[in-house]
């Protein structure tokens, strides 16, 4: 921001808007004293003007995702990568396991806060994404990689396979890695936030399904909820378990994070 001084206001606002070279539908403008004539020549001073640069919508999220790192005490700042129908900041900080979090979770919040800001007051709506240490990168490789190693999987097995809760941009990502497998068939179910994907083979058949959970997002309403289908099923819930087991015994558990895999014993 700048101060500038004139005859008028119109006249100081004209200067500073010359002096930084915007248009005046760029700048926020604050007038902060009016021009005074004085008497006789005497106590009259010129009009002033507080003139400062409009922020744009990624200036805007990215200096609100800045507070927030100023609050809570992390060393980060953001560089707006690209701007113009999608809105890419990125995240360079010392400590990227604090702006990432499990699974991304926290980047994912912040990116849906720097949403949030960059769009007030627009008519239409512009996708933000918040990116750090190329994270969504890296997660997006990570996923197609186990799609096509459940779709191997459910195609041996002739199995149902059930991946953990995910949001909506890494469903898609499953979806999209094996929408040209014709060996297998993909669906979401489930309520948000827990919606999942189901990888269904061609070659499946009624009563062989199995499903494999990763961690729970709440595992106390998780076991809740297993103590209920256990009360309501009994020893038909137990035997469906035991047969999940044996078939467990072969291999390792499904999930999300880099590294994990089911390999055979």
């Amino acid at each position: 921001m700048a101060i500038f001084n004139g005859k008028t206001v119109e006249e100081a606002i004209k200067a500073g808007l010359q002096a930084l070279s915007i248009e005046e539908n760029q700048a926020v403008i604050t007038v902060l004293e009016e021009a005074q004539k004085g008497f006789l020549g005497i106590g009259g001073h010129d009009a002033k003007v507080e003139i400062k640069i409009k922020e744009n919508d990624g200036e805007r999220a990215a200096n609100f995702l800045n507070g927030i790192f100023d609050v809570l005490k992390i060393p980060a700042t953001t560089n707006i990568v690209e701007n113009g129908d999608k809105i890419v900041i990125d995240v360079v900080t010392t400590s990227p396991t604090e702006i990432i979090g499990y699974r991304g979770e926290v980047l994912d919040a912040l990116q849906t806060l720097a949403g949030a800001t960059a769009n007030i007051g627009n008519d239409e709506y512009k996708k933000v994404v918040v990116n750090c240490e190329n994270y969504r990168e890296k997660r997006e490789e990570t996923l197609k990689v186990l799609a096509q190693r459940v779709a191997d999987k459910a195609v041996k097995y002739g199995r149902k396979f059930s991946l953990e809760p995910m949001n909506p941009f890494e469903r898609k990502i499953i979806h999209s890695a094996l929408t040209d497998d014709s060996r297998v068939k993909t669906e979401s179910q489930g309520a948000e936030p827990n919606r999942y994907v189901v990888v269904v083979p061609e070659n499946y058949k009624e009563g062989t399904e199995i499903e494999v959970y990763g961690k729970q997002k709440n595992p106390t309403n998780d076991r809740k909820s297993k103590g209920d289908r256990r009360d309501r099923q009994g020893r038909r819930d137990r035997k469906e378990k035991s047969d999940v087991i044996k078939l467990e015994k072969k291999t390792i558990g499904y999930g999300t994070f880099l590294g994990n895999s089911l390999k055979e014993d």
